[in-house]
């Protein structure tokens, strides 16, 4: 079986998200399952591309509206990644520094999409599925089958995957023009509420689509960003598929980017060694329970209360929690973090920004994971925090109702809380520092943790089994 993976983000060569080490992760384990699984991306102006070795592999042009745009095809030169790997480059769109940021976007993606498309056509590639993932490239499903330069293409299946369907990737119908020819009766597979929404068009135009947990899944049907009717009309084509780590990169018993490796046996004094290494590192004390937030500074993920949880927390005159914050976005929360940091330092670290390396760091070193989303549709900082014996405090939304499971419950191993609110969150770091306090119960439930199985092998072998669904 050939799966084609599509997407804007792939780690180590983009990431902005967790989409990039999904995309960087399971083909490579698809691929250990006997699945010729590759990955087809952007090609932008990173450190990544520069450091490595890629070839021409294909080159040709199109027409974008009246702009006739040049695509050239790029295949990584090194096996270092487990899958083979694509890059599409048009100069104009798909050169740039960022993945997202430009006022263009729409064009971009759609060029990305209008090349490979051209690409696979014009070079006889014919894979069993192609896996797009997210609105980018939510457009594949209607161009493979509804306009008439890429009919040829119509019996390749497609799987849609929803990282996350607050993005929709609206553009005005103006951008209609861009599109190549189609039938235009059928102009409302692309159209919701006057516009051309990708990820609608990708729910009704695609074989099947996956939500990457059951919980987000079940929650689509109530809040979408508008999309609610559609997700159940369609809910004959769902499935649910939890996200899975990847062993190879996130595992404290061999991890190169921590000071001191640790398996569950000695979780104890490894974890000892980094938080002391750390907490010196990042100006913190190391004494108390260490709680950390790293993600992005945004509404969905609940980042602009963390400010009001520090306030609430020091000014009751508490001292046994210190608490490090990495992440960047939203410039009005990353304001509300400094100030909170100005006036509760020491107690208070802070990295504005991501550092990979400073990530891995942190899970090794601290004690709780704080992850209080409005939105999750599975997150992956839980999923790390528990193979590194770092307990997640969590929003019980999403994947992280599918993934953790609250103390107060047989085989509990985290910490949960339901209400969006300072007095959840602060009620909740509170039951966790009286739980630590209990070194024994601490150490069950840090073993427990780091015993569950969350590779990608289980997950990868469910799209495999869709892959035969829709080639069946």
């Amino acid at each position: 079986m050939k799966v084609i993976h599509l997407s804007v983000e792939c780690y180590p060569v983009a990431k902005v998200g967790g989409l990039a080490d999904v995309v960087g992760a399971l083909p490579k384990y698809q691929r250990k399952l006997g699945v010729d699984a590759s990955v087809v991306m952007p090609w932008f102006d990173k450190p990544y591309v520069h450091s490595h070795k890629f070839e021409v592999v294909a080159e040709g042009g199109f027409y974008q509206g009246s702009q006739y745009l040049n695509y050239t095809v790029f295949s990584h030169e090194e096996s270092n990644l487990g899958f083979p790997l694509y890059l599409i480059k048009v100069p104009g769109f798909l050169d740039r520094p960022e993945v997202y940021g430009y006022g263009d976007d729409s064009e971009q993606w759609l060029a990305f999409q209008h090349a490979f498309l051209h690409w696979i056509l014009n070079n006889n590639i014919r894979p069993d599925v192609i896996n797009c993932h997210d609105h980018h490239v939510g457009l594949i499903p209607f161009l493979l089958k509804n306009t008439n330069d890429f009919r040829e293409l119509a019996g390749i299946k497609t799987l849609f995957t929803i990282h996350n369907g607050q993005y929709q990737g609206w553009m005005n119908w103006n951008k209609g023009i861009l599109l190549p020819s189609f039938d235009t009766w059928k102009w409302g597979l692309l159209d919701w509420g006057g516009s051309i929404n990708p990820l609608s068009s990708a729910i009704r135009c695609c074989d099947a689509y996956s939500t990457v947990s059951d919980g987000y899944l079940g929650e689509l049907v109530h809040e979408a960003k508008g999309l609610e009717s559609l997700f159940v009309d369609q809910a004959y084509k769902a499935h649910g598929i939890v996200n899975g780590i990847d062993l190879d990169l996130w595992n404290p018993a061999k991890d190169p980017l921590i000071l001191s490796n640790y398996t569950s046996r000695t979780v104890k004094s490894g974890k000892r060694k980094n938080k002391e290494a750390f907490c010196e590192k990042v100006g913190l004390p190391s004494d108390g329970l260490l709680l950390t937030y790293i993600g992005r500074f945004a509404y969905e993920k609940g980042a602009d209360i963390l400010a009001s949880v520090l306030h609430n927390y020091y000014s009751q005159n508490e001292n046994n929690l210190t608490i490090f914050i990495l992440g960047s976005g939203d410039e009005g929360i990353q304001k509300d973090i400094e100030i909170a940091f100005e006036k509760y330092a020491p107690k208070i670290a802070v990295f504005f920004g991501y550092n990979e390396a400073l990530a891995h760091e942190a899970y090794a070193a601290s004690d709780v994971i704080l992850m209080p989303s409005r939105v999750e549709p599975c997150g992956l900082n839980q999923l790390y925090a528990l193979k590194y014996g770092t307990i997640p405090l969590v929003r019980g939304v999403g994947g992280l109702k599918d993934t953790v499971i609250d103390v107060s419950q047989e085989d509990g191993y985290g910490f949960v809380f339901n209400d969006f609110s300072v007095q959840s969150i602060d009620s909740t770091i509170k039951r966790a520092l009286a739980y630590s306090a209990k070194e024994k119960d601490w150490s069950v439930i840090t073993r427990k943790a780091m015993a569950l199985d969350f590779s990608w092998d289980k997950s990868a072998q469910k799209y495999i089994e869709l892959y035969n669904q829709l080639l069946k």
